[in-house]
Parts: C-alpha cells; sequence; structure tokens
C-alpha cells in the first residue's frame, strides 16, 4: 500500500513538472505578438546573424528584444528601424468655403540632405494645401517645388526635416532581378509606417502616366500596394531605393490590390527629380512617332530583311519624325484572318544603339536623350537600310488626367 501511494506521488509530482513546463513554453511564444511596439520603441539596430531571445515576464507585451528565427526577420526589422523614419504621409486640402478641406493622402519619402520629399504627382497635384506627417507624429506645411506629369513625380519642400530622418539612399536598376525580395513602406488607407513584402514580379513594364505618353522601365510586384501607398518608396533588403509606388492593377471596380502593382524605376526618379528641384520641371525629348514591334505577319507583308525593330504607324504632324521625312502606314492588306499595317518605317537603331522593338525606343529617348539633340536612326525603307538625322524636341503640352495611372 505504501509503494502504491508513493508511486502515486511521484507520478502527480511529475505531471505537475510537465504541465509548468508547457505553460512556461506556451506563454513564451505569446509574447513575440507584442513585438513591433517594442522595436517602434527602441530602434535598435540588429544584425542579422545575431542571436535574439524573448524575455519571459508576467506582464504580457514586455519584451526587451523580439523573436527572430531566420536571418530574413532580422533583415526586415533593421531595415525598417532604418528607413521607416524617412518615410512620410502625405495629406492633401481643398479650400471649400473658405476652410481647408482634407482631399486624399498619399506617400512619400525624403530625397536628399535638405529634407525635400518625393512623391507622385497625382498625390499632390490641384492641392491648395500639403501636411507633411513624420513617423514621430510631427507635422509641417509642405510646399510643392515642382511636378512632372509624364513620370507621374512630385517634390515637396519642408521648412526643416526631424533630426531621425536622413535620404532614402538610391539603388542600382542593373541589380534588381525578377524573383527578388522587394519591401514597400507607406500608409495605404491612412495607416501609417505600414510595412509590406513580396518579390519582383517581371521588370520592364510600360504604364501610362498622367499624360498620353509612357513612363518605361516600370517595375512590376506583389507586394501589397494599395490607396495611399501612392509615392512611397520600393525598396530593396539593402534598404535601397528601386522605385517610386504609384500604380495597382486592381482587377475590377475594387480599389485593393490584387496582387500586380508597379513602381516607378530608380533611374527616372535619378533624372527627373533633381530637375524638379533645381527648375520646378523636366524637359522630355520626344521624337513624335506612335508605332508597334515587328511581328512576323509585318515581315511576311512588307518582306522585311530583318525580324525585329519599331514599326512607325504614324508620325505626328509638326514633330522631329515628320520634318525628318520618317514616313507612317500608308495603307492595311489581309494576311489570312488578320489585317496588317503596311508601308511605314521601321527602326533597327538609334546612334548606333540596336532597337528590337518599339519600347526600346521610348526607353532610349527618355533616358538617353534630351530637348534639341541630334540623333541619327537607322530605318528600313522599301527593304533597304538607311540613316535619317533628326533633332528631338520638347514633348507637347497636354491636359493631364489624374484617372490614367
Amino acid at each position: 500500500m505504501n509503494s502504491a501511494w508513493r508511486s502515486k506521488i511521484v507520478l502527480t509530482i511529475t505531471m505537475v513538472a510537465l504541465i509548468t513546463i508547457a505553460c512556461e513554453r506556451t506563454f513564451s511564444f505569446q509574447i513575440p505578438s507584442a513585438a513591433p511596439t517594442a522595436i517602434q520603441a527602441t530602434r535598435r539596430p540588429i544584425s542579422p546573424s545575431s542571436q535574439q531571445s524573448v524575455i519571459t515576464t508576467a506582464q504580457p507585451g514586455v519584451v526587451k528584444t523580439p523573436l527572430i528565427t531566420t536571418n530574413e526577420e532580422a533583415i526586415l526589422i533593421d531595415l525598417y528601424q532604418r528607413i521607416n523614419p524617412s518615410v512620410v504621409n502625405i495629406i492633401t486640402y481643398d479650400d471649400q468655403n473658405n476652410l481647408a478641406q482634407p482631399t486624399s493622402q498619399g506617400s512619400g519619402f525624403i530625397f536628399d540632405e535638405y529634407g525635400d520629399i518625393v512623391t507622385n504627382a497625382h498625390v499632390v497635384h490641384g492641392a491648395d494645401e500639403v501636411d507633411i506627417v513624420f513617423s514621430d507624429g510631427s507635422i509641417q506645411a509642405g510646399k510643392i517645388l515642382g511636378e512632372d506629369f509624364h513620370s507621374d513625380l512630385a517634390v515637396i519642400q519642408v521648412d526643416q526635416a526631424p533630426e531621425n530622418t536622413f535620404p532614402v539612399p538610391m539603388g542600382d536598376i542593373a541589380e534588381v532581378a525578377v524573383g527578388q525580395t522587394v519591401v514597400a513602406i507607406g500608409n495605404p488607407f491612412g495607416l501609417g509606417g505600414t510595412l509590406t513584402r513580396g518579390i519582383v514580379s517581371a521588370l520592364g513594364r510600360t504604364i501610362p502616366a498622367l499624360t498620353s505618353f509612357s513612363i518605361p522601365q516600370a517595375i512590376q510586384t506583389d507586394a501589397p500596394i494599395n490607396p495611399g501607398n501612392s509615392g512611397g518608396p520600393l525598396l530593396n533588403l539593402k534598404g535601397e531605393l528601386i522605385g517610386v509606388n504609384a500604380q495597382i492593377e486592381t482587377g475590377g471596380g475594387s480599389r485593393s490590390n490584387s496582387g500586380i502593382g508597379f513602381a516607378i524605376p530608380v533611374t527616372i526618379v535619378q533624372r527627373v527629380v533633381p530637375a524638379l528641384i533645381q527648375d520646378g520641371k523636366f524637359e522630355w525629348g520626344w521624337l513624335g512617332v506612335t508605332g508597334t514591334r515587328v511581328t512576323p505577319a509585318l515581315v511576311e507583308a512588307m518582306k522585311l530583311p530583318v525580324t525585329q525593330g519599331a514599326y512607325v504607324s504614324q508620325t505626328i504632324s509638326g514633330g522631329p519624325a515628320e520634318q525628318a521625312g520618317l514616313q507612317g502606314t500608308t495603307r492595311a492588306v489581309t494576311l489570312g484572318n488578320r489585317q496588317v499595317e503596311f508601308g511605314g518605317d521601321v527602326i533597327t537603331a538609334i546612334n548606333g544603339i540596336p532597337i528590337n522593338s518599339f519600347d526600346d525606343i521610348l526607353i532610349y529617348i527618355a533616358l538617353s536623350t534630351t530637348p534639341g539633340q541630334e540623333v541619327i536612326l537607322t530605318i528600313i525603307r522599301d527593304g533597304e537600310a538607311q540613316d535619317v538625322s533628326l533633332t528631338l524636341q520638347p514633348r507637347p503640352v497636354e491636359n493631364i488626367d489624374l484617372q490614367n495611372p
């Protein structure tokens, strides 16, 4: 009998010990849910290789360091702590009956040591007043320095950015690859300081601007981007800017992200923004043509000696291409069940650089030329190659369409 009781006592003590251990383990795993609050409060850089542990406490939510299980988590936490102070919330106001009424909100980021802020033109265009909300909660009035509707970029100036802000470092578009992890920081639906993560889904997209022109080299991403993210940074894991979030594909009437977003590439940011700061505007070179890529049907119809290039459908009246004598479509022919444009010039090179598609023309003119610059086009006309010299003009002024993106 005594032996039996001793066995029961030992078993009971063992069960109590096991229950206590399980409760402590469960409790310690519940702690990380409060980690973001601790991160924001301390803003301590975390090395990806450092070992972190959760301090168990009797008061839920009191955590000295977050639970980190992977190097990527450490990288993302460190990135957020470094970059978020330089990302802002932008609120615009219209004057209605002598009262400033909030009309929209978006995101932006510190571009230079003077505290100039980059955002989308469609975020701030037409606003009577602009407020800049920093991550520390401080608010300053902003002044719009310049807008460019062809790239959907704008620059805002404030008197003095908070001390904990700094310019977001610029990345290199040549180092961006499909499948690469990227991060967006912004204010979706007004929720300040929101970080989302995804990958680069595609590169070299052409997206609509606020004008009839297009924005080349756009980055496609599945990082969740929603209304309010516009103008915020798209970053690589080093915290470098690779694009400015601008558009989403909603797939219908919803305004929410459906997994496809687009960012204006850093190459265009670096080209346009300094001019907006200095002059309030940016002048784009203009060729004055519309067209499409060379297709097998076009090769057959025109008996072309090339299989790639940019087909000129139309030259714009008074534009550089028309003045230089380029010609567009003269008629259409039917091949099988397809109607094929016929008779236009085919551009195969510009200043000796091969042209494989019409997008190549757009990219070269946008990123490598200025108005007034002379360029040499190599074209195919009547089956023969020839060079044509022309002088680029500034893009014509247009009415903008804020509903275009």
